[in-house]
């Protein structure tokens, strides 16, 4: 079905624009939080609430969550995400990384697999592939942090969420740029 769909024009470079603004706002407010329990929480509850919208609405304009499986199951993992960082809020840092960390393995072995079946569509997706892969390796090494002697904080999040927005960002760009000299051919 979604070979057959054909999603208004820019939509993926607006969205991963869009993912890319979020993630380096988000990235600000954690550096800028200095430490504020209420805020740095706030900010750790909205990060996989936020990413669990996003793939709705992506899913939603390209052919729907039947034809999306790996978003579908993407905003179910990050929702459950959002709960279980509220649950591990009130146990301990090292919890709210460990749970981080797993929920980078899992939505990014989800997102490699959207930017495989998207590859045929819309090409360039080269970007979002290589972000789902290290998005998974990150995750083990926050779990490995989460055993760690020293107590994590919100900064320890910070790299994901900036490899993150770097690679919504390139993707963007060379999807722009390839439309560009699809146009000029």
């Amino acid at each position: 079905m979604l070979d057959n769909f054909s999603p208004q024009p820019n939509w993926l470079q607006s969205y991963y624009f869009t993912r890319a603004a979020f993630s380096l706002i988000w990235i600000a407010a954690a550096i800028l939080s200095g430490g504020q329990a209420g805020l740095a929480a706030f900010l750790l509850v909205i990060y996989p609430l936020w990413d669990a919208a996003a793939n709705l609405v992506d899913a939603r304009l390209n052919g729907g969550l039947k034809a999306n499986p790996s978003q579908a199951f993407n905003v179910v993992v990050s929702i459950v995400t959002t709960l279980a960082v509220v649950i591990a809020l009130g146990r301990s840092n090292y919890a709210v990384l460990a749970v981080f960390g797993a929920w980078a393995i899992l939505s990014g072995l989800l997102q490699l697999s959207t930017g495989v079946r998207r590859w045929r569509i819309y090409g360039a997706q080269w970007v979002m592939i290589l972000s789902g892969a290290q998005s998974a390796l990150a995750g083990a090494f926050m779990i490995s942090r989460s055993f760690g002697a020293a107590s994590p904080t919100i900064l320890d999040i910070v790299p994901y969420a900036g490899f993150g927005a770097f690679y919504f960002l390139l993707s963007s760009i060379w999807l722009v740029a390839a439309a560009y000299r699809k146009a000029q051919a």
